[in-house]
């Protein structure tokens, strides 16, 4: 999410939460859940490694991975920089990780290419794009093709006359030539008036589910009809969206984000953000999620919680305009992991998350990887846990 490279320059380095029993809540001002949060299996910390900043790679500057997925035709990892082709075309990476119970021990890229444009070329710089700017944010692998399926969350503009650019989820081969793109759901245009998703808060979070045969997809923060962004009092929900490979719209599910969680620098001149930066799908259950939540707050630096979320149950919401003042069943979710506690170097924009290898304890271990925003006072960290 490109907001939070210019905020970095102001901040310090360094709850809507609810129980998986039904929750029923109005958009209009959604109450926090913390009286009655309950926590899943704790995750504990296997290890993590720090990317060196700014590497360079196949003449590429390695970086902003807002993405992670593992390969399984080839074993590697692909990661998404969100570079919106300012320093080099927007692109993807692939890397041989070395993870395992005792943490993880090597990252070595591979690979890097652009995506491409129908027309094979690759996306301009938004200063030289002409409408045709992307700002990329997740990459899936395809579980039966093995190619890759990528988001990217468009632009509202702020400047008169400024073209808007519409949010997409495309299919890209392992070269990044352009195959095709996902049919979206209606409200996740972005419109001249005062609805779809907000700048910087659409799609940042694709999923596989059910073999391939489902893909999940969330918008980062709560629409502009569903009402306000978090503060220090409320939550707000965003919409996850069931689809099947052709696009035909399965469900749609009102999931509660956080409430901000401290108050912030008043001398900064960024407000807060928080958002679903990423979603991942159990394996073994269709319904089910883990859902990752970042918030940088100016003067205190991220909080990232990572819940165990169900759209079990949850009232579709796919015909509701609008989600204000609207009683409806959220997802229900289960706190697993407040960063937090987990004993790491830093804190950091963690933004994707994919699983690694099963362990022999059982569990099955998770990696996630932060957008360093091509800062100094970032990193690039790679971070392998595990859970139940």
């Amino acid at each position: 999410m490109r907001s939070f490279l210019t905020r970095r320059v102001f901040a310090t380095a360094l709850v809507l939460a609810s129980s998986l029993s039904p929750v029923v809540a109005s958009a209009a001002q959604p109450d926090s859940g913390e009286r009655n949060s309950e926590h899943a299996a704790p995750a504990r910390l296997l290890g993590e490694k720090i990317v060196p900043h700014k590497l360079d790679f196949r003449d590429t500057t390695v970086g902003g991975f807002s993405g992670i997925d593992r390969n399984r035709c080839t074993g590697e990892y692909v990661f998404i920089s969100d570079d919106r082709s300012n320093l080099q075309p927007a692109r993807f990476y692939t890397a041989r990780l070395d993870v395992d119970a005792g943490g993880v021990h090597s990252v070595d890229f591979t690979g890097t290419h652009p995506f491409l444009q129908p027309d094979g070329s690759v996306y301009p710089s938004p200063a030289l794009a002409d409408g045709k700017a992307v700002d990329p944010e997740e990459i899936r692998v395809d579980p039966r093709t093995c190619t890759y399926w990528w988001a990217q969350e468009g632009d509202r503009p702020t400047a008169a006359g400024a073209p808007v650019i519409q949010p997409s989820i495309q299919f890209a081969a392992r070269t990044g030539a352009y195959l095709g793109r996902l049919p979206l759901p209606p409200n996740y245009e972005v419109t001249t008036e005062e609805r779809g998703p907000r700048r910087n808060q659409a799609i940042e979070a694709i999923t596989f589910g059910a073999d391939g045969r489902v893909v999940t997809s969330a918008i980062e923060g709560p629409l502009l009809q569903d009402g306000p962004v978090p503060d220090l009092q409320h939550g707000a929900l965003v919409r996850v969206t069931k689809q099947t490979r052709n696009g035909r719209v399965l469900g749609q599910f009102a999931y509660p984000i956080e409430k901000i969680f401290a108050e912030s620098d008043p001398s900064s001149p960024w407000g807060p953000d928080t958002g679903v930066p990423s979603l991942l799908a159990f394996p073994d259950d269709p319904d089910r999620y883990l859902v990752l939540e970042r918030t940088w707050v100016a003067g205190a630096g991220y909080k990232i919680r990572l819940y165990d979320a169900t759209t079990r149950g949850a009232t579709d919401v796919q015909a509701m305009d609008s989600l204000a003042g609207q009683s409806v069943v959220l997802m229900r979710k289960k706190l697993v992991a407040d960063f937090d506690t987990l004993g790491l170097s830093a804190v950091d924009n963690t933004e994707g998350m994919t699983w690694g290898p099963r362990l022999a304890s059982g569990e099955r271990s998770l990696i996630l990887v932060s957008d360093d925003n091509f800062v100094a006072d970032a990193v690039t960290q790679i971070v392998a846990i595990a859970v139940r």
